[in-house]
């Protein structure tokens, strides 16, 4: 399960980044770290599925 606990902290740094880039008004990069927060969901996904 260390795959899972490193996916999950991966998530969740790109989750305050797309927070802070919002608030600053970084568009861009906005969306940028939500495509990361997707991934990071999607393999999250795929590693409780098998």
């Amino acid at each position: 399960m260390l795959i899972m606990k490193n996916f999950t902290t991966q998530y969740e740094i790109a989750k305050q980044n797309a927070n802070e880039f919002m608030r600053k008004g970084q568009i861009t990069q906005y969306f940028e770290a939500l495509l990361e927060m997707n991934k990071y969901k999607r393999l999250m996904v795929a590693v409780v599925a098998n």
